[in-house]
């Protein structure tokens, strides 16, 4: 018994007449009347009843036609799906994500996304940029979105989204909080909340480098390992931390954010995709490209805080 055998009982049961159900299905009758039995005897019980005014079903017959239709459909969804699969537009991709890459970066990226790939579920998972690259390394995810700096210690690969300069967060009644131009160097005495070396290496070698670039080492007497905590720990007054410039598209009431007048060049940080090229699958390759695209066709401008008289961000 295979499908071929399932369509042409079911095109029978329907027209119950060997010659129209022949020419229905572009074959002759003989071949089809043989079919048939050879069908019957895989069922082990008559399906039709012959006779001179016709064909008729046996309750054999009523009783499989459901099942039938059933079973085609299903077949017929098995290759959609296998199909869709091979070409990225079906299954499933998983997505790992830094917490900031809910801002200007998820939102950007998935609408389009599901507009182009609406039979692609997507699953999405927070986590911090070393668990991302450690899923990436474990086929636990397929795509991820991380911070970098990052620790490499794998075939993962990295293409850049977005470039940025760390911004300084300081508590609203900090004394440099109303002033209007800032270098790194004025920080120097500063107590700093930093990322931990355990959960955000990335960012806390590129953090303590831009500082050491200028002459100083950070006194760092807080750490935390989402931006978000950061901020919460700098509003808290507990010292001063150096976030990510787009952190600023959403201040905090209790908390300030400057411009470093001196920030080293070379000490830039970013958010890069991340993907595993060993166990890559279409739809994350689709994903991946869609995305690219999108940030280098417009690449994310984060904006400048704007001062108003004596030096305070507006």
């Amino acid at each position: 018994m295979d499908f071929r055998h399932l369509q042409q009982f079911l095109v029978l049961a329907d027209t119950l007449n060997f010659h129209r159900a022949a020419e229905k299905l572009h074959m002759s009758q003989p071949p089809l009347s043989v079919s048939i039995r050879k069908l019957e005897e895989a069922v082990g019980v008559p399906l039709f009843v012959r006779g001179r005014q016709g064909v008729q079903l046996t309750e054999a017959g009523l009783a499989a036609r459901d099942e039938a239709r059933r079973a085609l459909f299903h077949a017929e969804q098995f290759r959609l799906a296998a199909r869709a699969g091979a070409a990225g537009e079906g299954g499933t991709v998983r997505i790992g994500f830094v917490g900031s890459a809910t801002h200007g970066i998820l939102p950007r990226i998935l609408p389009l996304f599901r507009q182009r790939y609406p039979g692609v579920t997507v699953v999405l998972r927070e986590a911090t940029s070393i668990r991302i690259m450690q899923d990436l390394a474990e086929d636990a995810l397929e795509v991820g979105i991380v911070r970098v700096p990052v620790a490499m210690g794998s075939n993962v690969r990295l293409a850049p989204l977005t470039t940025e300069n760390f911004a300084l967060a300081v508590p609203k009644g900090h004394p440099l909080a109303r002033r209007g131009r800032i270098r790194l160097t004025d920080l120097a005495d500063e107590a700093f909340i930093m990322y931990t070396a355990t959960e955000a290496a990335g960012l806390r070698m590129a953090a303590i480098n831009a500082c050491q670039l200028r002459g100083f080492t950070p006194r760092i007497t807080q750490e935390a390992v989402q931006v978000q905590t950061l901020l919460s720990l700098v509003e808290s007054g507990l010292g001063v931390a150096l976030v990510p410039a787009g952190s600023r598209r959403h201040p905090g009431p209790n908390v300030v954010y400057k411009t470093l007048a001196d920030f080293p060049a070379d000490a830039s940080i970013g958010i890069s995709l991340a993907w595993n090229p060993d166990t890559e699958r279409s739809a994350a390759r689709n994903l991946r490209e869609m995305a690219s695209q999108a940030f280098r066709d417009k690449p994310v401008k984060y904006p400048e805080p704007r001062l108003r008289q004596g030096g305070r961000q507006a």
